[in-house]
């Protein structure tokens, strides 16, 4: 279950991509846009749920995003997954984590943890203690896997956020952490999820402009984290505030973001594009497979501590007994 564990997923550049290798790329049309309100989740904290709602569900290979806001007294504690990936960013404070395993640890501010659940695992996240009463916010996208892949072994990679590498426009008014995939000529690192999915950190300063090839076919969406961006479809342009998602269709090579020189603050958002499966998605709670079947079966596995959960009999994290 450590880092080291051998690589079985697909690559995240896919090669001779036709979109990233156009010579006349068109821009992506938006086909949804909407606002991600906040709701109750796990014990006392609350979210902002950008796909896995009615409005957008199961937009493969994605479950679900949530922007979480947590402070001590909340979280969540044990709990399992079986069939998925997990990647996790914090954006301010931190998160700590332990599983039956023994793995354990905290991810700070800019950090990253990319967790494949594979055939099961039992874990906690809760909130680190900043030591001011300060909350912690951060990203958690759900993502499926390839059917052959969801009885894998289960397996961690953090990314600190001295790791990521940046990129910037040539007139330093775009600044993009390229957590993973490309992005103005830089490649993120390798190796981080099985499922391919790009994830790419975007700040915009006044008169800045990104243009951002995406991968032919992939799913794609944006979430704006701060102030306004503007979105061009080629056709028309649509400006999205915070907290609002952005989903865009499949068909087109690129997506064009920028802020106008006279707006008042910077924009950033974090754009998320992923190969889609061609598979049922059956999902109850953390349990994601393609059958009903398997899905029962998860539930037995899990109520009687077999086949990949045998190490949850008599396991209690030591971080979600502060919940007591």
């Amino acid at each position: 279950m450590a880092n080291n564990t051998n690589f079985v997923g697909l690559p995240v550049i896919p090669p001779n991509d036709p979109s990233l290798n156009a010579k006349d790329p068109k821009p992506r049309s938006i086909r949804q846009l909407f606002e991600a309100r906040e709701q109750a989740e796990g014990a006392g904290a609350t979210v902002r749920r950008t796909i896995g709602t009615p409005k957008l569900r199961n937009f493969t290979p994605f479950l679900m995003m949530d922007n979480f806001d947590v402070a001590i007294g909340a979280g969540f504690p044990d709990h399992p997954h079986r069939g998925q990936e997990t990647i996790t960013y914090l954006l301010k404070g931190g998160v700590d984590h332990e599983d039956f395993a023994g793995n354990k640890g905290t991810l700070y501010s800019g950090d990253l943890q990319f967790m494949t659940a594979g055939r099961g695992i039992v874990h906690a996240e809760m909130p680190h203690d900043n030591g001011d009463g300060s909350s912690n916010n951060g990203i958690q996208l759900w993502v499926d896997l390839p059917k052959d892949l969801k009885s894998c072994e289960p397996r961690y990679r953090d990314l600190r956020a001295n790791e990521i590498p940046i990129a910037k426009t040539d007139d330093g008014l775009v600044t993009v952490k390229v957590i993973s995939g490309q992005s103005l000529g830089v490649d993120s690192l390798q190796e981080l999820a099985y499922t391919p999915v790009w994830f790419l950190d975007v700040e915009i300063k006044p008169g800045g402009k990104l243009v951002q090839p995406l991968p032919a076919g992939w799913n794609s969406f944006a979430y704006t984290l701060e102030g306004t961006t503007t979105w061009d479809t080629g056709a028309t342009s649509q400006e999205v505030p915070k907290y609002h998602n952005t989903v865009f269709e499949q068909k087109g090579d690129q997506v064009i973001a920028s802020v106008p020189a006279d707006a008042k603050e910077n924009a950033r958002f974090v754009l998320v594009a992923g190969m889609p499966l061609d598979q049922p998605i059956v999902q109850y709670g953390p349990f994601v497979l393609t059958d009903p079947s398997q899905v029962r079966q998860a539930m037995m596995d899990y109520s009687t501590y077999s086949n990949g959960f045998e190490r949850a009999n008599g396991w209690e994290s030591e971080i979600g007994k502060t919940m007591a």
